[in-house]
C-alpha cells in the first residue's frame, strides 16, 4: 500500500496531474482553485517542466490547443467565469481532437457570483457549452482520493479518444483536507504521430487544424467525431449504486451532495425506509441506462443537486416518464445538510412532493 498524506483537494489534483505526466500546466488564478495553479507553479520547475501564468483564461486555453497540438500532456484549470472564458479554446480543441485535461472547481452564480461551492456549471460541462456539435467526457469526483484517481484517468482516456476531458470539482472539495494515496506507477509515454512536432522524417507535416471550408469535409469531419462520442458512450459510463436492488426511493447526486445523499439515504434505512443511491461518475457520458433499469423497481426518484436543477433534466430522460423524478436544491453556496435531505426523504413516503 502506498502511505497517504493528506492533501487538500486542488493540490491533490495537480500532483496527481503530475504523476500522470503532465508536464506543462496553462492557467490564471480564480477562487476557489488557486492553490491548484499556486502548487504547480511550485512543482512544474522541480521536474523540469513548464508553468506560465497566461494574461487571461482566453491565452490559457490557447496554450493548452498549442502544447496538445505538439503532444505533450497538458492541463488547465479555473473556477466557473473563468471556464466560460475558456469555451471557445475548449470547442477548437475538440474540433481538432486534441487531448487535455480541464479542471473546473466550481463556484456560485451566475455572472461573478460568490467562491462558495456550486454545481451549477453541470449545462456548460455536459452539454458542450462552448459552439459546435461536441463532447467533452466529464468525470465527477466525490472525495480527494476520487480526485487523485481520476484526474489520471483524465489523461488516460483525453490521450485514447483524442478529445477534451473535465474534472468537474466544486469549492469544498478543492478545498477540503483528506487522506490520499498516489497508487500509481511512472506514467508511459504516449507516442502521438498526429502531433504537430516536425517533419521526422515525413515528406508532409501534421497539420492541427479544426477549421474545415468544404461544407461536405466539414460534415464527414463532425460524423467522425459523433461516431467518437457514441464509441465514449458505449465504453466509459461510470456510476457508483448502493441499494439500488430493494429500493423504492432512489436519490440521484453527485459530487459533494452524493456524500450528503449518502448520510440521509443511510439514516432512512435505518429508520426501516427503502431509500437506494444512485451515484453519476461520468456526467458525460451520462448513466442513463442504469437509471431506467432502476426505475423498472423503484417506484421515485430524488435528484439532488447545487443548483436549480440541472442534472435532473437527464434523469427525468433516462426515467422517461415511467416514475415520478422529485427535486431538491440549494443554490448560490448554500449546502443541504442530510437532515435536510432526510426530511425531503421522509415527504415523499408520506406522499408530499420534494420541492
Amino acid at each position: 500500500m502506498a502511505e497517504k498524506v493528506l492533501m487538500k483537494g486542488n493540490e491533490a489534483i495537480a500532483e496527481a496531474a503530475i504523476v500522470a505526466g503532465c508536464r506543462h500546466y496553462f492557467g490564471y488564478p480564480i477562487t476557489p482553485q488557486t492553490e491548484l495553479t499556486e502548487y504547480m507553479s511550485k512543482r512544474m520547475p522541480q521536474i523540469n517542466g513548464v508553468f506560465l501564468q497566461a494574461e487571461s483564461e482566453v491565452a490559457a486555453i490557447n496554450m493548452v490547443y498549442g502544447a496538445a497540438g505538439a503532444g505533450a500532456r497538458v492541463m488547465t484549470s479555473s473556477s466557473s467565469p473563468g471556464i466560460s472564458l475558456k469555451m471557445e479554446g475548449i470547442s477548437y480543441i475538440a474540433g481538432a481532437e486534441l487531448p487535455c485535461v480541464i479542471v473546473n472547481i466550481v463556484r456560485s452564480g451566475p455572472g461573478l457570483g460568490g467562491i462558495q461551492p456550486a454545481q451549477s456549471d453541470y449545462f456548460q460541462a455536459t452539454k458542450g457549452g462552448g459552439h459546435g456539435d461536441y463532447r467533452n467526457i466529464v468525470l465527477a469526483p466525490n472525495s480527494v482520493q476520487e480526485m487523485v484517481d481520476m484526474t489520471i484517468l483524465a489523461f488516460d482516456l483525453a490521450d485514447k479518444y483524442r478529445n477534451p476531458v473535465m474534472l468537474l470539482g466544486d469549492g469544498a472539495l478543492g478545498q477540503m483536507m483528506e487522506p490520499v494515496a498516489f497508487n500509481v506507477s511512472e506514467a508511459k509515454p504516449v507516442v502521438k504521430p498526429w502531433a504537430a512536432t516536425g517533419l521526422r522524417g515525413r515528406t508532409t507535416p501534421n497539420i492541427i487544424n479544426s477549421l474545415h471550408l468544404q461544407p461536405e469535409k466539414l460534415e464527414q469531419h463532425n460524423i467522425h467525431l459523433q461516431n467518437k462520442y457514441a464509441q465514449v458512450s458505449a465504453n466509459e459510463v461510470r456510476y457508483e449504486e448502493l441499494y439500488t436492488e430493494d429500493a423504492e426511493l432512489v436519490l440521484v447526486a453527485y459530487g459533494i451532495t452524493s456524500r450528503i445523499a449518502r448520510s440521509a439515504m443511510e439514516k432512512a434505512r435505518n429508520e426501516g425506509l427503502k431509500v437506494g443511491m444512485l451515484r453519476p461518475i461520468t456526467l458525460w457520458p451520462f448513466p442513463a441506462e442504469p437509471l431506467a433499469v432502476a426505475a423498472k423497481k423503484a417506484t421515485a426518484f430524488l435528484t439532488l443537486e447545487l443548483s436549480a436543477g440541472q442534472m435532473i433534466e437527464d434523469v427525468r430522460l433516462a426515467v422517461n416518464g415511467a416514475k415520478p423524478v422529485y427535486f431538491y436544491g440549494r443554490t448560490g453556496g448554500m449546502i443541504p445538510s442530510p437532515k435536510a435531505v432526510y426530511e425531503q426523504i421522509v415527504n415523499i413516503f408520506n406522499g408530499k412532493e420534494g420541492r
